[in-house]
């Protein structure tokens, strides 16, 4: 029984990076001042691995699939690696640790706005350390792309993240329990679930409709 149990606690989290893999080939740019920025949802599969194994095992996944992917179809190198892996553990981790902490609706919710704030504080100040490596520009003109470029991309990428695992948490953990791979639970009332599913509806047409008046199509 406990071998197991341990296999189960080894092909979740693999399961998961694959699926962060995955998503990392659906690439998005958000604001037209940053064509060299997209958006990718690997880390909401990251953040659902942290909300189901904690934060350790989200800064695990976090690296394996920033790895993968720097591996396979990465071409940004080293850098690229390293700011991908920073992006998503800094988000992930965060909320999960909160979310681990507060096991609830608001705990969750909590958690994200905690995960999208460090995530954004975290890259603003990498991106001022690394990209004038990156770029080959000097550190005021990267300076002057803090808060018009870098703010605005990062802020948008974490209420996308926030808002798609918000939606996709609960379908996918109701999945998991029919497989077996975690232990099936009280199910919650309905009006709780809903009410989750209208907060993610909102903030992601919220995120879309900004994307839309930052590329002028609005």
């Amino acid at each position: 029984m406990k071998k197991k149990s341990d296999v189960k606690k080894l092909v979740l989290p693999a399961m998961l990076a694959a699926v962060a893999y995955l998503l990392s080939f659906f690439k998005t740019p958000l604001i037209p001042a940053a064509p060299f920025l997209s958006y990718e949802p690997m880390d909401v599969a990251i953040t659902i691995g942290g909300f189901l194994l904690g934060p350790l095992s989200a800064l695990a996944i976090s690296l394996v699939a920033a790895a993968i992917e720097a591996l396979t179809i990465g071409d940004t190198g080293i850098i690229g690696f390293f700011m991908n892996f920073l992006s998503s553990a800094s988000f992930a981790c965060t909320a999960a640790f909160v979310y681990k902490k507060k096991h609830s609706v608001s705990g969750a919710v909590v958690g994200l706005l905690l995960g999208s704030a460090a995530m954004i504080v975290v890259m603003l100040l990498w991106n001022w350390l690394i990209t004038p490596l990156y770029m080959g520009v000097s550190r005021p003109v990267v300076v002057s792309m803090l808060i018009p470029v870098f703010l605005p991309f990062n802020a948008l990428k974490a209420g996308f993240n926030s808002a798609l695992t918000l939606m996709l948490y609960k379908p996918l953990v109701s999945a998991l329990r029919k497989t077996g791979l975690i232990p099936k639970t009280t199910s919650k009332p309905a009006s709780a679930k809903w009410g989750i599913y209208l907060l993610g509806a909102a903030l992601l047409a919220t995120c879309i409709l900004l994307m839309l008046v930052l590329r002028g199509i609005l």
